[in-house]
């Protein structure tokens, strides 16, 4: 049993349906959004928290697996952007997956794309270049960095540009992710046994 089930399963039942109910309105809202940016034909898990304005840009650039919180909308969506189940990316950080082509006199776009490994954690106010085209398993982006290159696997990075700085030894698998902004009644209303 996680951690998260034991706090569900140690409040009384009137305190749990008291939870359920606190936590259904937050849910309801980000579900409406979910199904917003699926009919815009992203392809979004379960469980994922994602702001209104995200929701209207989405398009079927945009996949997010399962129990992700993302809380900017500031994606570049002309090109795939493919985040992983258990992510956390933080308000104010951008993502950009187009750039240009600097030697050409026509300035044509060159189109990129993305991938963001299952528990990433991208802090707040990051900016993610078009260089950089994975972010491996379970990496950290310290706040304010400059991602210019990809990211390996569980590497804690910083700076601008950011640089690898040290190795995560753990994801954050008993978090609950969604939960981080209110948005875990179905995982909440679940763990009760």
């Amino acid at each position: 049993m996680t951690r998260y089930e034991e706090y569900v399963n140690s409040k009384s039942k009137v305190r749990w349906i008291m939870g359920c109910l606190m936590r259904l309105r937050t849910y309801l809202k980000y579900q409406r959004r979910v199904r917003v940016a699926r009919k815009n034909g992203a392809n979004i898990g379960d469980n994922v928290v994602i702001p209104k304005h995200l929701a209207k840009i989405a398009n079927k650039n945009l996949s997010i697996g399962n129990c992700s919180s993302i809380q900017s909308s500031q994606l570049d969506l002309r090109n795939p952007l493919r985040i992983g189940n258990q992510v956390i990316i933080g308000g104010g950080n951008q993502i950009i997956t187009t750039s240009h082509n600097i030697d050409s006199p026509d300035w044509e776009p060159k189109h990129y794309g993305i991938e963001i490994g299952d528990y990433v954690w991208i802090s707040t106010n990051c900016l993610i270049l078009p260089s950089c085209r994975k972010i491996g398993f379970g990496a950290v982006i310290g706040a304010g960095s400059v991602v210019v290159s990809d990211v390996p696997a569980m590497a804690v990075m910083s700076g601008n540009p950011a640089k690898e700085i040290r190795k995560r030894k753990c994801v954050h698998s008993d978090l609950v992710v969604e939960g981080l902004l209110g948005g875990d009644f179905k995982t909440f209303k679940n763990s009760r046994q």
